[in-house]
């Protein structure tokens, strides 16, 4: 199968360009031909202030975008376009480009942009369904919320608003792979066709290996924002009976709390390349992941499981059906920092517990997260776009000869 990828880069890199990468990568050891066409956001830095303006504009429709991916499908000529982002560099113009090339399109939604202008489902440090199946979103228009801007959030909203009176995202895509099922009955909720939402997992390469898990301490990974539970993570460990030693790797804008006034036993390690934070999951005894949003699938999860590492994480969407308490992990209530310390207290105090967890936390992953499993997966789902896209194709072309004929036969 000929396979193009498109992504659109974060400024930041993240979980996003791992897994384009990892399934560019699997794609390849299966004999399939895939090309990719990579816009880096890091061109932004050297726009000024006219350039962002009109970039702005651009975002909901970029006609530069679209003439470009119609060249690279006339040059490649591909099975199917798999589309992880598009903002703000590419825009959905690119469906619309695909359509008109009679070229099925596959779209991953990494986070809920599709149906919340913030992309996260996330407000003043909670949950916030407030444009949950809004066609006109005007409630992130009131609270400013994509990076709490309000020019950037009207850009926005008038995106998703168009796209969605267009009928860009019903039409033009033929499939949509949600990371869970909590994520997919998130986004069927929010207006998406809920027969073109498959669920397709992130996976790690198969070259991570199960760890011997002899380090005396638990391990937090991952973006130091509040949405990821970091202050929760602070206030349990200021509750902990012994001082249990937890290693916090990431950045972010929380990470001032890490510089003084420390719990006991945390140590923080700053920024960590990803091959080291792998060492570190191979001989930590915990994962402590106390997220309060709707993750839609964590990276550091599915890596944590490869290394044979259980995870104590939040009960809160996707989270609840990845960690699976009493095998793979275990759950507390999320926001809640007396639970998560007396859940770390009680795993902590059962090494024979930790590792039983362990081992299926990696049986887990074998089964669920592998790289022959996802591959199954993913090209059925390709298949199923393929023979949506041909059977619309095959309705639009009767539509025309009815149209021209005026008779149904």
């Amino acid at each position: 199968m000929k396979i193009l990828q498109v992504h659109n880069e974060y400024q930041h890199l993240g979980g996003e360009e791992a897994v384009v990468d990892a399934e560019y990568r699997m794609l390849n050891h299966y004999g399939h031909e895939v090309k990719q066409w990579i816009v880096k956001n890091s061109v932004l830095d050297d726009l000024g202030l006219v350039d962002k303006v009109k970039l702005s504009f651009q975002s909901t429709w970029s006609q530069d975008a679209y003439i470009t991916l119609q060249q690279k499908i006339g040059d490649f000529r591909p099975d199917i376009v798999h589309v992880h982002n598009t903002i703000p560099l590419i825009s959905a113009s690119i469906y619309s480009a695909c359509h008109d090339c009679n070229v099925p399109v596959v779209q991953t939604l990494h986070n809920y942009k599709f149906i919340c202008p913030g992309s996260n489902l996330y407000r003043n440090e909670s949950i916030c369904e407030d444009c949950l199946g809004k066609s006109f979103t005007y409630p992130a228009l009131i609270n400013s919320c994509y990076r709490r801007n309000t020019i950037s959030t009207i850009f926005a909203v008038q995106g998703l608003t168009f796209h969605r009176l267009r009928g860009t995202y019903e039409n033009d895509i033929d499939a949509y792979i949600a990371l869970t099922e909590f994520a997919r009955q998130k986004f069927i909720q929010g207006g998406l066709p809920a027969e073109k939402v498959a669920v397709k997992p992130n996976f790690v390469n198969s070259d991570i290996r199960v760890g011997e898990h002899k380090g005396n301490y638990a391990l937090f990974a991952g973006r130091l924002i509040p949405q990821k539970g970091v202050k929760t993570l602070l206030k349990a460990w200021h509750l902990l009976d012994n001082s249990i030693p937890l290693k916090v790797v990431g950045r972010g804008v929380l990470e001032s709390l890490f510089h003084h006034d420390l719990p006991p036993g945390i140590e923080y390690l700053g920024a960590v390349p990803r091959h080291q934070v792998i060492k570190l999951m191979q001989n930590a005894r915990l994962l402590i992941f106390p997220s309060e949003w709707y993750e839609c699938f964590p990276m550091a999860i599915a890596e944590a499981f490869a290394t044979g590492l259980p995870v104590i994480a939040s009960n809160l969407g996707g989270m609840g059906e990845i960690i699976r308490d009493g095998k793979s992990g275990w759950h507390f209530q999320v926001g809640d920092p007396k639970d998560l310390a007396r859940v770390v207290q009680s795993a902590w105090s059962d090494p024979v517990e930790i590792q039983r967890r362990g081992s299926l936390a990696r049986h887990q992953y074998e089964t669920d997260y592998s790289l022959e499993k996802n591959h199954q997966v993913l090209i059925s789902i390709y298949q199923k776009a393929i023979d949506s896209w041909a059977k619309s194709k095959c309705r639009r072309i009767e539509g025309y000869r009815i149209q021209e004929t005026g008779v149904n036969r």
